[in-house]
């Protein structure tokens, strides 16, 4: 029996519902590990169909068509290493969440995914029937142990592993990122190292799907939890690691460990990545956006010119009467600095129009709110007439703070194919721009320095849809907003649990009400970067119709 044990492990970006080419993708990896003399080349959970395919993998002909791609895989295989990949398995009238290993032109192991998640972004058990609590898979004289991502965060599937023989664990993921996600990988990981005495190995995919995106950062850990090597987070990488068997078991031969990245750097890499990920697997290159010269806009437009390259980024002033002029010197700086095009059209005149066409209609009503969503409705719609005209996906500007409560205008500013910034609260808004401005990476495609000038941060945020007008005339400040919002939205508190901590009830109601009457505008909104675990997408499903209201 050997002593040593080579993995190679791949860190890559599928894409959903790509079956060909995610094979070929995994064949390429297998060629590379075979180069590299690997006993075992791994890729992530799910990775032939993409992941998360949601009822997608229902269908018949796709689950059977990602079967078919995982033996065509064994057969184009046998004459090197294992290979261990993630797919679907329909059996029996059942559908599994199912971990290959392909070994000598077949299917020489097969475990099914116990713990099937059912939280936040994870609806797996409408999808998938839970596979049996089993023991490890044999390769080469070696009992390795698959728990398949939620498994390994359960004792009992690692704890029966490790009972039944297995000499360590690999785990095979599709683990979504949120702010902190990374130190929680390694809570759960370390205990179930600490718990079985056996060492390791954590491997995450990297890309974006829709709003989720997969942060990477795959590692190993040795006895006592204790670090071996780690990967880089967000970004595609193949590794080969070693282990090696003493008198006291398994250990990984400790290698490279990849700085991650503070909260800011990962949250704003999260942003960029899903821009790029999602232009490119729709098959869109190019963007554009309503650059109005406040922070929501300057950020996207950063964002945007970071993940596509300036070059690619169509920022579009479109002014009304009731646009400053610093706004106007403002968007142009933004665009200036970031290299991407600029554009100034001017909404007055067709806004005159629409407001002559409707005067017999609203005559004896006095002005109000209608006549400010115009303008915003005129520029939706001229940013989409461009997008069709050239081609561009029109990105939405509205952060969490405004997608809330309903501080954005449906068919009008909430136009758009995707928003960089959804699960971005304001406070947040601010400090990223002024995280960027000082921080530049080779993953950011736009130049480096203050590319968002002071002043558009620091300026009383404002639609300017009439004279004078300020956020804080309907809103509270933002920074006693987001504290309520974030008790309200993200802690799920109560309106008297959110009075005790010092706001005024009043103020706490009113924002709770926006939040539930805004819900027919989140529903229709487009999908958006998912930061944390309790995003306006498939982490929190609201009915559009409800009369309830917190009593206390």
């Amino acid at each position: 029996m050997a002593d040593r044990f080579r993995l190679t492990l791949a860190q890559l970006n599928p894409t959903v519902g790509a079956i060909p080419a995610n094979a070929d993708r995994a064949y390429a990896a297998w060629r590379q590990g075979k180069d590299a003399g690997a006993d075992l080349v791994a890729l992530p959970e799910m990775f032939i169909p993409g992941y998360q395919p949601q009822d997608l993998v229902m269908r018949p002909a796709f689950h059977h068509h990602a079967m078919d791609a995982v033996q065509a895989l064994a057969a184009d295989t046998a004459d090197g290493p294992a290979l261990g990949v993630g797919g679907p398995l329909f059996e029996d009238g059942r559908l599994y969440n199912a971990y290959f290993i392909l070994k000598d032109g077949r299917i020489a192991c097969t475990v099914r995914k116990h713990e099937l998640p059912n939280e936040t972004v994870f609806d797996e058990r409408r999808l998938y029937t839970p596979g049996p609590l089993a023991g490890p898979c044999g390769l080469d004289g070696l009992r390795l142990g698959i728990p398949v991502c939620e498994d390994a965060w359960h004792a009992d599937v690692s704890e029966t592993l490790a009972e039944t023989g297995a000499e360590f664990l690999f785990v095979p993921n599709g683990s979504p990122y949120y702010r902190g996600k990374l130190e929680t990988r390694f809570n759960k990981m370390v205990a179930r190292v600490v718990e079985t005495g056996l060492p390791l190995i954590y491997l995450n995919m990297v890309g974006a799907q829709d709003d989720q995106i997969f942060d990477g950062g795959s590692f190993g850990l040795n006895a006592h939890g204790r670090l071996a090597f780690q990967m880089p987070a967000f970004d595609e990488d193949i590794r080969t690691i070693e282990l090696v068997r003493d008198d006291a078991g398994w250990h990984i031969v400790e290698g490279t460990e990849v700085p991650q990245g503070d909260a800011w750097e990962q949250d704003y890499r999260a942003m960029v990545e899903a821009v790029r990920d999602y232009f490119r697997k729709t098959g869109f290159s190019k963007a554009l956006l309503g650059l109005s010269g406040g922070v929501d806009s300057a950020l996207v437009a950063t964002i945007a010119a970071d993940a596509l390259g300036p070059d690619n980024v169509r920022c579009v002033m479109l002014p009304s009467e009731y646009t400053s002029e610093h706004s106007l010197e403002d968007a142009e700086a933004v665009a200036k600095a970031l290299g991407c095009h600029y554009d100034y059209v001017p909404i007055s005149g067709p806004r005159a129009a629409v407001t002559e066409t409707l005067a017999p209609l609203f005559e004896g009503t006095k002005p109000d709110v209608t006549e400010e969503n115009i303008q915003s409705r005129l520029r939706g719609l001229l940013l989409m007439a461009l997008s069709n005209k050239f081609g561009e996906m029109l990105l939405t500007t509205g952060n969490k703070s405004e997608v809330a409560v309903g501080y954005a205008t449906i068919y009008g500013d909430m136009s758009g194919g995707y928003n960089p910034i959804k699960d971005l609260y304001k406070t947040r808004v601010f400090e990223t721009c002024r995280w960027r401005n000082a921080n530049h990476r080779p993953w950011m495609k736009a130049p480096a320095g203050e590319v968002i000038p002071p002043r558009v941060i620091d300026k009383p945020p404002s639609a300017e849809l009439r004279a004078d007008q300020k956020d804080a005339d309907s809103l509270p400040p933002y920074e006693e907003l987001d504290v309520i919002l974030e008790e309200l939205i993200d802690n799920e508190s109560s309106v008297a649990q959110v009075v005790d901590k010092g706001f005024d009830r009043a103020v706490v109601k009113k924002v709770e009400n926006l939040i539930y009457v805004s819900e027919y505008k989140r529903f229709q909104s487009a999908p958006g970067a998912r930061l944390s675990k309790r995003s306006f997408w498939l982490d929190r499903r609201y009915p559009v119709v409800n009369r309830w209201r917190d009593p206390t």
